[in-house]
């Protein structure tokens, strides 16, 4: 019962057109009402625990490093190589959108503005080569999602504190799987380029691949400086956000020389709303979290998965199932926040590793920023590409088949995650 009013009044108050985090704080003040009385000062000292965490200090330093590559450059020079690799192939502004969706997973780990990065440098030259609008924008859509699972990921991070595990696990778990989504992308545009009838582009000379190479060589840097510190120990994710926030800023300003000074401060402001709005977003569902635990609903929604816990992988694919759902209605960061502690009691008991899991369950989430109707990342390619949101959704959908193939490969087969995990570690 405690379940269906938590349920009931968070999907009542969204319904009203209630910001997230408000609606979060609302269900929880119903649920702690209908567990025996609203208590104010449990509801503060929740929300300045959540946010006084070490290893959410990473956020706001990813962040920041996001809006210096865009501003810097970096993204820019990305697509550029990408472009001198595979832009002469049938189709080739395709791959060329995939190949950077994944060097620019590699930087910034949000979906959005991977998305936004993508479809305003490469969306008005498919247009010009005569590539379906729709369909290039669905391709960018899909590409983008990739951005919560390869590392640095704000995702992993968020998902690390809620459910207590390790974010530097997490990070190099994502490798793999990140690049798998890229080639199932690449597998898929194959086919559906088949249709496109476009202008072909030249091939690029082995002295304009070297050139761009060279260009891109500090932006390809900061992936590999952060993949192998934390292979090495030598910093933690936090201390790697850090890192990565200082690298981009000082390529921007003195590298390429594309960020000034003066746009410092803009850059700073943008990502302190992204953090504020993410924090708030921890700090309210930390409420809920602790709720959810003292009603005990894990041993309800436990209850509710009994039928499927006689083996782990019809339970897994009974929790993706689960979660895809909730996708279609919730954003990431609210999904993530809402059902980790909710399943990985879950998970724990019935001896799943929590490291794994928590790549299936940030891969799904993702998944669910490109499904409708809400779609957030749908809507940022619909926007970005000047292309209307019906076409954009009707055209991802072959892409989506794709990635929703790729996580269930992974349930049936996690020797696909486990084992570069242990390479990498």
């Amino acid at each position: 019962m405690t379940l269906l009013v938590f349920v009931a009044s968070l999907l009542g108050a969204m319904a009203l057109g209630m910001p997230v985090a408000f609606a979060l704080l609302v269900s929880s003040l119903v649920m702690m009402q209908f567990t025996g009385g609203i208590d104010p000062q449990t509801v503060a000292l929740q929300m300045i625990n959540a946010a006084d965490s070490f290893a959410l200090l990473a956020i706001p330093f990813f962040l920041l490093a996001g809006e210096a590559m865009s501003a810097g450059g970096l993204s820019r020079r990305l697509v550029a190589f990408a472009l001198a690799l595979v832009g002469h192939r049938r189709g080739g502004l395709g791959y060329v959108a995939i190949i950077a969706a994944v060097l620019l997973s590699s930087l910034s780990g949000s979906a959005v503005a991977d998305t936004a990065a993508l479809a305003s440098v490469l969306m008005p030259m498919m247009r010009r080569a005569g590539y379906d609008t729709g369909r290039a924008a669905g391709l960018m859509a899909a590409g983008g999602i990739i951005g919560p699972v390869i590392p640095p990921s704000i995702a992993f991070i968020v998902f690390g504190v809620a459910g207590n595990v390790s974010i530097t696990s997490l990070f190099l778990a994502g490798v793999a799987p990140g690049l798998l989504m890229g080639a199932a992308l690449a597998v898929t545009w194959s086919f559906v380029a088949r249709k496109e009838k476009v202008e072909m582009l030249p091939r690029a000379t082995w002295r304009e691949t070297a050139a761009a190479l060279r260009d891109g060589l500090l932006a390809l840097g900061l992936p590999v400086i952060i993949v192998l510190g934390l292979k090495f120990g030598i910093f933690t994710p936090t201390e790697a956000g850090v890192v990565a926030a200082v690298y981009a800023l000082a390529v921007g300003i003195f590298g390429y020389r594309e960020l000034a000074l003066s746009a410092v401060p803009h850059v700073l402001v943008s990502a302190i709303r992204t953090t504020a709005s993410v924090m708030l977003l921890v700090a309210a569902a930390s409420v809920s979290a602790y709720l959810i635990a003292i009603a005990d609903i894990p041993a309800e929604m436990r209850a509710l998965l009994a039928p499927f816990e006689g083996s782990r992988t019809t339970l897994l694919v009974a929790m993706m199932v689960l979660v895809l759902v909730a996708g279609t209605a919730l954003d990431l960061i609210p999904t993530i926040l809402i059902l980790t502690p909710v399943l990985m009691p879950i998970v724990r008991s019935a001896g799943i590793d929590p490291v794994y899991f928590g790549v299936l369950f940030v891969m799904n989430t993702s998944i669910g920023l490109i499904t409708p109707p809400v779609g957030t990342v749908l809507n940022v390619a619909s926007a970005v590409g000047r292309v209307p949101l019906g076409r954009v959704t009707v055209a991802v959908l072959p892409f989506l088949a794709s990635q929703v193939a790729v996580l269930f490969a992974l349930v049936f087969v996690p020797e696909l995650v486990t084992v570069p995990l242990r390479w990498l570690r």
